[in-house]
């Protein structure tokens, strides 16, 4: 999780391939109407992300009901947004190797805004990164789920490995 720019899909790519398992971006499970809004720089409202989270929830659902594992990108900026995407997932764990943890892909927004400036061909501009972070409610302790990765000045290769190191 993190806001736009943070990394979240080069870095749940590579540590997809690491671990050699599946990787998805929530980008893929919104409607065109929220593509279009994000693309006009228009920030999207919870009406908007509602049945995005509630598809992202029903597919993390599958995969846990399967016994996939995967990496999955998402923004999940408030923890009510965390709640819908795990709605149900401890329910689904059968074992200890069942879990569904969040990574928080926590960067500032100086070392963000620099990233997204150099950031090309993606419907998400950079003029939204200060709505993300208004909207941006950091993980808590009692979220447990949680472990936030520090990202400033890192590498894709360090980030990962300390992701991995967290797993």
């Amino acid at each position: 999780m993190g806001v736009c720019g943070s990394g979240k899909t080069v870095v749940g790519e590579a540590l997809a391939k690491e671990l050699n398992i599946v990787f998805r971006d929530a980008d893929e499970f919104h409607s065109v109407e929220n593509k279009n809004k994000m693309a006009q720089s228009i920030p999207l409202t919870d009406e908007d992300r509602l049945p995005w989270l509630q598809a992202i929830n029903k597919y993390i659902l599958k995969m846990m009901e399967t016994g996939n594992s995967g990496v999955l990108t998402c923004s999940a900026l408030k923890e009510q947004y965390r709640q819908i995407l795990l709605d149900n997932c401890t329910d689904s764990c059968t074992n200890d190797s069942s879990k569904v943890m969040i990574i928080y892909l926590k960067g500032s927004q100086e070392c963000i805004q620099k990233r997204l400036e150099k950031r090309t061909g993606h419907f998400m501009p950079p003029a939204l990164l200060k709505s993300q972070f208004s909207t941006l409610e950091e993980p808590t302790a009692d979220e447990s789920f949680c472990v936030t990765v520090e990202i400033d000045e890192k590498s894709v290769s360090e980030i990962v490995k300390n992701i991995l190191g967290i797993l």
